[in-house]
């Protein structure tokens, strides 16, 4: 590993910069490669941009720049969806992203059928190498607008990895997140819950009897998202995992 690129990191503020140093260097082709990419990571590219895949669930998945990086923390919604998961089950990701979690879940649990939504066309194109391995549909539009109308009743689980930052909290993200991700992949509204009311509002009508929607929040905001989902008909929970810090929010239909 080339000491000089170790410093150059940890001198623009890369907490583990051996590490990302090593990762640049074994994905590099050739010298000239490497140098664009420890000069994007200087400048602030996110680590997974520069690469061009995260890792998430023990899968590399691929994420181009200008898509919403997937975070280690909803590996916790991945376990309590894959949990919750009957044999056979139809899954439905909304809002999709790199469509890491759907992705996630076809691995990991006896996945039928699966359906991920993204309004962002770089996030669907994306999500659409990442999904295509599994036999599943990736869709551009607005949460449910573009699903088949067959699935209405049908769905056993429906995830969400809605964006849940405050709008007036933007500012205190990292610059990475600021500068790289679109800003409708993490801003959720005055509260952060914007766009999991809306989610919770149509669930109940798309998912199977018995089924499940599961969304990711922050701690200080499950309390009220299990209320949104309650009003919307759903028999809510709040589960947590310590070891990721990561809060999922689960409402199952009455």
């Amino acid at each position: 590993m080339t000491s000089s690129i170790v410093a150059r990191l940890r001198a623009a503020g890369c907490v583990f910069a051996e590490e990302e140093a090593a990762l640049l260097e074994s994905s590099a082709g050739s010298a000239a490669e490497l140098s664009t990419m420890v000069e994007q990571r200087v400048g602030g590219v996110p680590l997974e941009h520069v690469l061009g895949w995260a890792q998430f669930c023990g899968m590399r998945v691929v994420v181009r720049p200008g898509v919403f990086v997937p975070r280690r923390r909803t590996e916790c919604l991945v376990r309590r969806a894959a949990a919750l998961a009957p044999p056979r089950a139809t899954v439905v990701d909304l809002c999709c992203g790199c469509g890491a979690i759907g992705a996630a879940l076809a691995a990991t649990a006896d996945v039928a059928a699966l359906y991920a939504v993204d309004i962002d066309p770089a996030a669907v194109a994306c999500a659409r190498e990442n999904v295509a391995a599994t036999g599943g549909t990736v869709l551009l539009g607005d949460l449910y607008a573009p699903l088949p109308r067959r699935l209405r009743g049908r769905v056993d689980v429906l995830v969400a990895n809605v964006p849940y930052v405050p709008t007036g909290a933007l500012g205190l993200m990292p610059p990475e997140s600021r500068l790289h991700e679109p800003r409708a992949a993490v801003d959720g509204g005055p509260d952060g819950l914007d766009v999991l009311r809306r989610v919770a509002a149509d669930a109940a009508g798309w998912l199977a009897e018995g089924g499940h929607l599961l969304v990711e929040t922050s701690a200080d905001q499950a309390s009220a998202a299990a209320e949104v989902f309650a009003r919307a008909g759903l028999e809510p929970a709040v589960a947590h995992c310590p070891d990721l810090d990561g809060t999922v929010v689960l409402g199952r239909r009455r």
